[in-house]
């Protein structure tokens, strides 16, 4: 398989950068990948931080609705690839600061739900198109971005929101212009270095074991109802629709 990221590590910073052109849509192999350099990464003692950023377009559009467009049941491997990535993150005894520019859609929704920490550039627009690509799921690490109202109004409509309103509503640390992004996002990360690792480690933890409730079985919980669609005529015709660039009969 071609490789869908590089990774770079320097006093203590790990680096995974996602290079997929072009719009960084991954196939279920693409996000096994993903999600294996992450847990490497997780558990190499010359890293204290971890921060993934994107070249490209955007910073993430989530799966290759072409691959499932022409093989629905692999939806099955790509839930699980999508699952194994986000709780990567998540779960990482490693802070995990990400920086996100252009668009940041589906999968990409999960990673920046899952993260520790995020920077945006001003140019980021953030959406869950699932609702018109006949899938479910994003609506567990959404709601970790933004109120529970917010969510819901972009989840049904399928309308994105940009880097300005994530800001407000609290989900970013910092907006920059694009050619400050990934600076903005080791600066950050040189702060976390610094720190004893074995403290930010306890604090990690800690801070995920009190979380209201487990975000990984909540977004268990929204993979049933993808799988539930993809039984449905409306799922397939969302799909084909899309891969043909016309709109949706229904």
């Amino acid at each position: 398989m071609t490789a869908v990221f590089n990774t770079s590590i320097s006093e203590g910073i790990a680096e995974l950068v996602l290079n997929k052109p072009p719009v960084n849509a991954f196939d279920s192999a693409g996000w096994f990948a993903i999600a294996a350099e992450i847990d490497a990464l997780g558990a190499n003692d010359e890293v204290n931080v971890i921060v993934i950023a994107a070249e490209g377009k955007g910073f993430c559009a989530g799966v290759d609705i072409k691959e499932l467009a022409a093989e629905p049941n692999r939806i099955v491997d790509v839930n699980k690839g999508n699952y194994e990535t986000f709780r990567a993150i998540h779960r990482n005894p490693k802070p995990v600061i990400i920086a996100l520019h252009g668009f940041v859609l589906g999968g990409g929704i999960g990673m920046a739900g899952a993260a520790d920490i995020l920077v945006a550039s001003d140019c980021a627009r953030f959406g869950v198109p699932e609702i018109d690509r006949g899938a479910m799921g994003g609506g567990a690490h959404l709601q970790r971005l933004f109120p529970v109202q917010k969510v819901r109004y972009m989840y049904f409509t399928g309308e994105f929101i940009d880097a300005a309103e994530a800001y407000r509503l609290g989900a970013i640390e910092k907006v920059v212009p694009r050619d400050e992004l990934r600076d903005a996002a080791r600066e950050i990360a040189a702060k976390i270095a610094a720190k004893s690792p074995a403290m930010v480690k306890l604090a990690k933890e800690a801070l995920t074991g009190i979380e209201d409730g487990n975000l990984e079985d909540k977004y268990r919980w929204e993979q049933g109802f993808t799988l539930e669609a993809y039984t449905m005529g409306d799922s397939q015709e969302s799909r084909d629709a899309f891969v043909q660039k016309r709109d949706a009969k229904f």
